[in-house]
Parts: structure tokens; sequence; C-alpha cells
């Protein structure tokens, strides 16, 4: 059993423990729940017990679990996300509710443990919240699949004192910035895929990525939104966005999921440009606990490096609408800044063949159980 996989599997069953007969009916659900393979990234109810209905102790047994599956990075720029909907609070005027008492509220934040942690046979676990979604898939002993994994950020820089910036995905505008100036006008015709960027990443909430996969309406990104008036804002909401970004059917279809991924081949780049897109794509592996990241870095090493694709959307210039992706045969990471005055940032990292350890559990089944 590996080391992350043991603190996985203590952690876990430390804050089960430390829960009441109630509160665990919300935080545990069967191993085969349909739940397992829901996510959101939206202001809504991710399912399973929120931080607000936990005591101080309890809250800390469920970070810790948090801080199991991700980076020391990776977990420091998670609780920074969590902090900014303080920040954003006050940004919107204390005004935004969501349908609920409060609309930005670091205590809405869900964790939820599928089956028993374990040593042996499969069990995962799901922590998130708005910006936050965070899964892991252990199996045997071993953390088999970490995917989805997003982080966002509203604002996505803000200022701090001395006249700094908090810009907690920053990184990941910054190297493709950098990346996308270094390429030469040929190669920056392949990698521009439209000059205008959609409002949201293209892959959104979906539990399984397709062929011809298109930007989703931000109702349809919220978990059950029935409520009429709640449901007409989001949609009016959404299509502003639509509209202040000039988004058109023919910038749909050319940001538009494909089999073949869109966009300049990494075997097209200049060793000193992959070294970038190397470092790039780290930023979003690189948000995994650091045994799972260097196993995902691996799959990318030397000429496996070749088949990732980077495709770039909207304007080239810092301060607007923008958005970015690589995408290979087990890889898509989305990048989208468009919203709040591209001062709004998502970020996914999925391995569309092994989400939620898919592709993992259809072999162990096949293997024991056939």
């Amino acid at each position: 059993m590996n080391d992350t996989a043991t603190r996985m599997v203590d952690a876990a069953t430390a804050w089960l423990a430390a829960l009441d007969d109630a509160q665990r009916g919300a935080a545990q659900l069967p191993w085969h729940s349909p739940d397992r393979r829901r996510w959101f990234y939206t202001p809504t109810d991710h399912g399973g017990l929120p931080l607000s209905q936990m005591s101080s102790v309890q809250q800390q047994a469920a970070m810790r679990l948090l801080a199991t599956g991700l980076s020391e990075p990776g977990y420091v720029t998670a609780s920074t996300i969590i902090g900014l909907e303080n920040v954003l609070d006050r940004t919107e005027g204390w005004s935004v509710t969501a349908g609920r008492p409060r609309g930005r509220d670091p205590q809405l934040y869900w964790l939820r443990v599928f089956g028993t942690p374990a040593r042996t046979g499969p069990w995962s676990w799901r922590f998130g919240g708005h910006h936050v979604s965070v899964h892991h898939l252990v199996l045997d002993g071993e953390v088999r699949s970490s995917t989805p994994s997003f982080l966002g950020a509203d604002p996505a820089s803000s200022p701090l004192l001395g006249g700094h910036l908090l810009r907690p995905l920053g990184a990941a505008e910054d190297l493709a910035r950098q990346l996308l100036s270094s390429l030469d006008p040929g190669q920056l015709a392949h990698a521009v895929i439209s000059p205008v960027a959609p409002v949201d990443i293209v892959g959104g909430n979906r539990p399984t990525i397709a062929h011809d996969d298109r930007v989703i309406p931000l109702p349809d990104v919220f978990n059950n939104l029935t409520d009429p008036d709640l449901r007409r804002q989001t949609a009016d909401s959404h299509a502003r966005a639509v509209d202040h970004a000039g988004f058109r059917a023919e910038h749909d279809d050319a940001v538009s999921l494909t089999t073949l991924p869109k966009g300049i081949p990494a075997a097209s780049l200049t060793p000193p440009q992959q070294r970038t897109l190397r470092s790039l794509l780290d930023v979003f592996v690189g948000r995994a606990p650091t045994e799972v990241a260097a196993r995902e870095a691996a799959k990318y090493a030397g000429t496996l490096l070749d088949d990732i694709h980077f495709a770039w959307a909207g304007d080239t210039r810092p301060g607007t609408p923008h958005y970015y992706r690589l995408q290979g045969p087990t890889l898509l990471a989305e990048y989208d800044n468009t919203q709040r005055d591209a001062n709004h940032v998502h970020t996914v990292w999925r391995t569309p063949t092994n989400d939620f350890g898919d592709d993992i559990l259809a072999h162990h089944l096949t293997e024991f159980h056939s």
C-alpha cells in the first residue's frame, strides 16, 4: 500500500469516526451509488456533508483528508480559493444568494466518502464546493484515479498590501502566455483555434468527455436547479456572458471538443517550447499528491509528450478574455478566463479514459469478478 493511499485511508476513517450517525448518513454512501460520478464547480450543493454542519474538530478532520488528496501547493491553492468566497462576497456587494441564505460562503464545501476506506477493494472520496472539486479512487491500497480535478478563482487577481497581487492560478496563465508568445507565425496559426474564447470550460461538469462536446449552459452546471426564478436568473447570466463575449455559433464549432485534438502538437514545438509546455502541464498534474503527480508526469516524458496539443482561443493580449487546453490521448486540461472582465478563472484536469477510475475499475471487475 503506498503512502498516499495510507494517508487517505487513515484520514477518511478518522473523519467518519468523528461524525454522529445523522452526519454519517449524509457523509457516506455505498460504493455503487450513482452520485459517485456526479460533480460540480458552481456554488451549488455538491452532495455530502458541508463544513457548515461540522464542528471545528470535524472540519479539521475533513481538511486533513483534503490535504491527503493534494500536493502542498495544491492544498494551499485550494485553501486560498475557499477563502476567496469572502472576497467575492464583498466584490458583489454582499448581495448574491444563489438560492441560499449566503451565496458566497466558505463553509459550503461538501465532503463525501463512497464505500468503506480500506486497504483492499475499491473506495473513493470527493471534496467540492464553489471552484473546488477533488476526486480520488483508491483500489487495493493504491490511488488509481485523481480526476476530475477542478480549481477556479474569482477574482483571479486581487490586491494585497504592498502592491502585490493574489493570483492563486497565476502560473496557469503565465506559462501559457510564455508558450504562446514563443510561437512563430506558422505555429501560432495552428495553435489559435478561435478568435473568441468560450465563456466556460468546454467539457463542463460532464461525467464523461465525448466528441463534439460544447459549452454547457450555466443552469445545467448546477445541481438540480429547479427553482424557476433562480433558473431564469442563471440562464440570463449565461446569455449576457455569451452576448458580451460575442461568442457565436462558428466559435462554438471551433472550440468544440474532438477526438482528434485541435491546436499545435508538441512534436511541432522546439525543445525550449516543449519545456514550457511541460511546465504548464505540471501546473495541472502537480496539484495531485507527490506520488500521483510523479506517476502522471511520467506519462508525458520524452517523446510521449509529442501527442499533447496546445490550443488557444480568444485574444492574445493580457487582460482580455482567453481560453486554452492541453489535449492528448489520455489528457484533457482546460483553462478559461472570460467572466468578470477576464478576472475569473476556471481550470480542470481530466483523464477522459479514466475519470473516476472508470477504466481501472472495468479491468478490475473483469479480472476478479467475471
